[in-house]
């Protein structure tokens, strides 16, 4: 990095929902504006131009990732643009917009677009929670953290649990200030992780945050130290054997974070027109993840991010970018783990 851990930090802002949307992306202006109105901090802004949830850490590889540039308001609207311009009466900041995924967004921001600039990637707020391994390794929140990792930036995922249905608007700015005061406090507090590759600090921490009522109190919520659930899911895709003519649905149940899908409503609604027979190998994406969402505290992992958000309470998890190692037993020579077969 090229400021002290102790100056502010120059932010770049990412995430997996896209720009500003009621719907589908309702926290990163309100995010943004903690950022740079409350802490003061100089902040880039690169998101997918539209919502890209449940696409973990993925590159598109073959296809040219094109952009544009945004110019929101306070309200979340805002002219779209090929190139660049100057501010407009009541435009807040020039965002860009890349038709890629949350992690494209985060290497061309750090790389291409403003190279030399940033000192610590935030990913989110996501729409819904990313607690357990689940939904972490399918999170293009956290993709995009652990992409900006792996380039030796630090990174922090936020994702809001959504609890309640629909969560209340009041909950909103609470949020924004807490978790304005966590990535603060994470920021000059940076965690060290004595086998890390980068001057041995910790590579990425994920942050959860249950939208509740205590969000409103005067104590607010617990903040805790966690790991990740080790858990499971099973099938995530039904077969299709016919479809009718299907228009896309806006709906935050079926586009959004884990916490809001629900495996009972369809996330397409029929359009005038016949039926079509789909022939041969035909599936949708249609997962059930009620046990995942709202499993007994009891049969949770004590300390870990599932058991805290199921708490109430807001979950911390440093990790590292790498697929985790089960422990394994000292050898006392190299000789010892080198495998010897018959064949």
């Amino acid at each position: 990095m090229s400021t002290s851990p102790m100056s502010k930090p120059r932010v770049l802002l990412t995430n997996d929902d896209g720009p500003p949307n009621p719907l589908e992306s309702p926290y990163i202006l309100g995010l943004y504006k903690v950022l740079t109105q409350q802490l003061g901090w100089d902040v880039k802004v690169v998101i997918p131009s539209s919502q890209k949830s449940w696409i973990g850490k993925a590159f598109h590889i073959k296809e040219i990732t094109t952009g544009s540039y945004f110019y929101p308001k306070e309200d979340g609207q805002g002219e779209i643009s090929n190139v660049p311009r100057i501010l407009r009466e009541g435009e807040i900041a020039e965002w860009i917009l890349l038709d890629g995924t949350p992690a494209t967004c985060a290497n061309v921001g750090l790389h291409n677009i403003f190279p030399g600039q940033i000192d610590l990637v935030i990913s989110g707020p996501n729409l819904g929670r990313n607690t357990s391994a689940a939904f972490s390794l399918s999170s293009g929140t956290i993709g995009a953290a652990l992409s900006s990792s792996l380039s030796k930036f630090r990174s922090i995922a936020i994702s809001y649990g959504t609890i309640l249905h629909p969560t209340p608007q009041d909950l909103f700015e609470p949020a924004h200030k807490l978790t304005g005061g966590i990535i603060q406090y994470l920021w000059y507090n940076w965690g060290v992780d004595e086998g890390g590759p980068r001057a041995r600090e910790i590579d990425l921490y994920s942050v959860n945050i249950p939208l509740i009522q205590e969000l409103l109190s005067d104590d607010g919520l617990t903040i805790c130290w966690t790991t990740i659930w080790r858990n499971s899911y099973g099938q995530l895709f039904k077969q299709v054997v016919s479809s009718p003519k299907l228009k896309q649905k806006t709906s935050i149940n079926q586009i959004a974070g884990p916490d809001v899908l629900s495996s009972n409503v369809d996330s397409s609604v029929p359009d005038h027109g016949e039926a079509t027979q789909l022939h041969g190998l035909a599936f949708k994406f249609s997962p059930n993840m009620s046990d995942i969402i709202n499993p007994s505290l009891s049969t949770l992992p004590v300390g870990s991010d599932g058991w805290a958000i199921q708490k109430g309470w807001v979950s911390v998890t440093p990790l590292r970018a790498s697929y985790g190692e089960p422990t394994q037993e000292k050898a006392g020579d190299i000789t010892d783990k080198i495998w010897k077969m018959r064949l």
